[in-house]
Parts: C-alpha cells; sequence; structure tokens
C-alpha cells in the first residue's frame, strides 16, 4: 500500500509541473493578445476614420504656436497630385506590400541612409509613432507595416499619407501645401505645381516649392515624368479609380 500511495503522489506531482507550464503559456498568450488586439483595432480603425493629428503635428503645434492642415478626401485631390507623390517617395507603391526589397537592397548596397521606406511604412511612422531612427521604433514600424498593407487600401494609405506629410514648415497635407504655395485647391494644381510639391517631401522645412531654386526644378521635371510613367505602365492602378 505503501508502495501506491508513493506512486500516486508522483503522479500528481508529475501533473502539476505539466500544468504550471501550460498556464503559464497560457497567460503568455493573453498578455500577447491584450497588446496586440488593441493595436490591430486601432489599425483597422483608422481605415475608416481620418485621424485628428499625429504626435509630430502635435509637438510642431505646440513648437510653432499653430499649424497649418486641412484633410482632404481622395476624391477632391488631383490625381496628377498622388501620381506625383507616388513617382518621388515609392514609384512601386502598387508592386509591394509595404516594403520594396528592391530599393532596400539598393539602398544597403550604396550606403544610403535615405531612400528605401515605403508610403506604407512613412505612414505608420507618422501616424501611429514617433520622428527619429531609433531601433524600437523602426521595430514597430516593421511590425505594423504589415497590418496596415492588410486592413487598408492602397487607395486609403495614399489619402492618409497625403493628409500628413508635411509640405513646409507647419503646413501638413495637400491641402495645405497648395493653397500655401499656389493659393490653389488640391483638385486644381497643375502637374507642375504638383511635381513641384512632391519634390519638398525629403526635406519640407529647407525646400520651397513657391520658389524653387534650380535644382528643385531639375527635381520637380522628374518627378513629373515619373507620375507620366506610372500612369502610362499601370503603376497607379492600384489607388486610381477608373
Amino acid at each position: 500500500m505503501a508502495r501506491a500511495k508513493t506512486g500516486s503522489k508522483t503522479a500528481r506531482k508529475g501533473k502539476a509541473k505539466t500544468r504550471a507550464p501550460q498556464g503559464r503559456r497560457r497567460w503568455i498568450w493573453r498578455g500577447v493578445l491584450a497588446v496586440v488586439l488593441p493595436v490591430v483595432a486601432l489599425v483597422a480603425l483608422v481605415s475608416v476614420v481620418n485621424p485628428p493629428t499625429t504626435f509630430y503635428i502635435a509637438s510642431e503645434a505646440r513648437r510653432l504656436g499653430k499649424v497649418e492642415r486641412q484633410w482632404t478626401d481622395m476624391n477632391r485631390i488631383s490625381p496628377v497630385m498622388a501620381r506625383s507623390v507616388v513617382a518621388a517617395e515609392d514609384a512601386n507603391f502598387c508592386l509591394h506590400w509595404g516594403f520594396d526589397m528592391a530599393a532596400i537592397r539598393k539602398a544597403i548596397d550604396s550606403g544610403a541612409r535615405r531612400g528605401a521606406s515605403t508610403i506604407t511604412q512613412q505612414v505608420v511612422k507618422n501616424v501611429f509613432l514617433w520622428q527619429g531612427r531609433s531601433w524600437p521604433r523602426k521595430a514597430l514600424e516593421a511590425l505594423l507595416t504589415p497590418v496596415v498593407e492588410l486592413t487598408w487600401s492602397k487607395r486609403r494609405i495614399l489619402e492618409v499619407y497625403l493628409n500628413v506629410a508635411e509640405f513646409g514648415e507647419g503646413t501638413f497635407g495637400v491641402a495645405a501645401g497648395a493653397a500655401k504655395s499656389f493659393q490653389e485647391e488640391p483638385n486644381a494644381i497643375t502637374p507642375e505645381q504638383a511635381a513641384l510639391l512632391a519634390s519638398v517631401l525629403p526635406d519640407p522645412k529647407y525646400r520651397d516649392a513657391a520658389h524653387p531654386d534650380a535644382w528643385l526644378r531639375r527635381r520637380a521635371a522628374d518627378i513629373r515624368d515619373g507620375a507620366a510613367t506610372i500612369e502610362a505602365d499601370g503603376r497607379a492602378r492600384c489607388f486610381e479609380r477608373r
């Protein structure tokens, strides 16, 4: 009998040890879901609800006292403006799932510090994260980019980008950029104006679409040609309504 009791105790201890790791795993998964599900819900929400501001826009408003920004729906933005921004920032926007691997490899090979971020990555950074080059931010950006690509349309991604991108110091969104530089509505800007606006995006605090120097004019001419090219070869289909 003693041996039977001892065996029974050993079996109970074995079961208890088995249950303990299983319990820990369950709590770990619950913790992961508690973090992931709200984030996915927030990303899905912004697929249909326009973000009222971003961390960067809010910080610039505090620094400058105010900023110029007016949300503009995609159907009120000139198609040539959308094509110009894509040509300038992410020519393969319609062909990738959030990461342009060819551009990343090219940037690594050339030692470039900029040029591999897609429009989707920039939207993730601008809307959900913060500015800067820290590894934690880049890691979160890499995790959130596929979520945005899965839950948003390409047209929505570009619409949000066109409304949160900085087109001049304290000037956010294409409506404010077009008004400040050309006194135009975003649905009435010309291909030349669209290309000039797109040309300031990498360095909006130090480039001026209204008073371009010779270099900026050349850059805008390249963007205008690029916008015509992606329209002709089909790389604008994912965000243009036919």
